[in-house]
């Protein structure tokens, strides 16, 4: 019986070339599966067609904005996930869904092989690899950037020769990947690091210099899920669409870091992710009205394990799994509004009220109608400050030893 390929398939050179070389180098059919994560660019149905033409025996297109919206970009928003304090995890947050619905067509189709277009230096090889792992660990996998040393002169020049319906003469200065979340920009002259990015590699945002009256917004959230925006009630998709746009018309969500890859390489990264930034922002803020101290404290560092184990493709671990259950817990009582102005490329929050909120004003005020009891302070300081007092007194006694 001949062995069946499943291909995650884009669409582009690389992978439109792919298919007739996988045919040849393993001997399999290839069945082409396109994921639709809200990257834009070409129809879908024009991708299905070019990766039969190409000669899959199979070619699947699957709508899964709505899903990645809910079921990876919400947890991300819950989990204020910025890798390294910055990024969002554009790339990161696509691969596990790409991988669960490269599973279910190897399952549908009788596919013993999935194959991906990564290289060796970067994430995605482990991203995808370890999912398949975890999801199905029966499937090999190959990867003919990486296991077979293809190059993109290489990939030309195969689909030249084969005549296969790509065009080959468009080569962009940038390796580029973008989806609903937001959009990642490198190679080409970002690589010199001393090199600023210049106006032409944005596409999600426009410049923040451009000057254009301020827009403020206000996202209500219920349990930590944004659920109107402005009063009208959206889904998970809708918001993070508006917000792409709302956002990225005052130039908010662009980024140019060097991160630290999974790999062990430092990579120069251009991002965009308007919409990404303004829900992490406001939600954050009305983490802060609602969440108690403690559990605020605990779950920064909470946040920051599970941004990195999603990087680092760890999407269906045990850690992330019991992670998951601990944030959502936690957004329990994350509900209520915040006001966001959207300017000059910052998403400044102005305002925010909940009917969680832990914030008193007897309290907190320093004018008439203060009810804090300020007779308590004095034995509080000392207290608070004993162990500290008594270990001072120790080492002068035992001079400073």
């Amino acid at each position: 019986m001949t062995e069946r390929v499943v291909l995650a398939y884009s669409g582009g050179l690389d992978t439109s070339v792919a298919i007739p070389y996988l045919a040849e180098r393993t001997g399999a059919e290839v069945i082409a599966v396109a994921v639709d994560v809200g990257q834009g660019g070409e129809d879908m149905t024009v991708i299905r067609q070019r990766a039969l033409d190409c000669g899959a025996v199979e070619s699947e297109v699957v709508d899964a904005r709505d899903e990645f919206a809910a079921d990876y970009c919400l947890p991300a928003i819950r989990a204020n996930a910025l890798y390294m304090d910055r990024y969002p995890l554009v790339s990161a947050l696509s691969r596990p869904l790409i991988v669960k619905h490269l599973v279910a067509a190897a399952r549908a189709y009788g596919g013993t092989i999935v194959s991906h277009g990564c290289t060796g230096k970067g994430n995605d090889q482990v991203r995808f690899e370890v999912g398949l792992a975890a999801l199905a660990p029966d499937l090999k996998v190959v990867a003919p950037a990486r296991d077979f040393a293809w190059t993109r002169d290489k990939a030309i020049a195969y689909a030249e020769e084969k005549g296969l319906p790509i065009d080959v003469s468009a080569k962009s200065p940038y390796s580029i990947d973008q989806n609903l979340w937001g959009r990642a920009v490198e190679t080409g002259f970002l690589e010199d690091i001393w090199n600023a990015p210049v106006e032409d590699l944005y596409a999600y945002t426009e410049d923040p210099a451009s000057e254009r009256d301020p827009d403020d917004v206000v996202i209500t959230f219920d349990d930590g899920v944004p659920v109107a925006i402005d009063g009208e009630t959206v889904t998970p998709y809708q918001a993070i669409r508006e917000l792409n746009r709302r956002a990225g018309a005052h130039g908010v969500g662009r980024l140019d870091m060097v991160e630290d890859r999974l790999v062990g390489i430092k990579s120069r990264e251009v991002y965009e992710a308007p919409g990404a930034l303004a829900l992490i922002t406001a939600h954050q803020e009305l983490e802060a009205v609602t969440v108690e101290r403690d559990l605020a404290r605990f779950k920064r560092g909470v946040d920051q394990r599970w941004g990195e184990l999603v990087y680092d493709g760890l999407w269906f671990s045990p850690l992330k799994r019991s992670l998951d259950a601990f944030i959502d817990d936690a957004q329990r009582h994350v509900s209520g509004e915040v006001r966001l102005r959207l300017h000059g490329g910052r998403a400044v929050v102005t305002g925010r009220r909940s009917e969680a909120s832990l914030y008193d004003f007897g309290l907190a005020t320093y004018d008439t109608g203060d009810t804090f009891d300020q007779s308590l302070a004095k034995g509080f300081v000392r207290l608070w400050g004993l162990p500290s007092t008594m270990a001072a007194q120790r080492d002068a006694r035992m001079g400073g030893a």
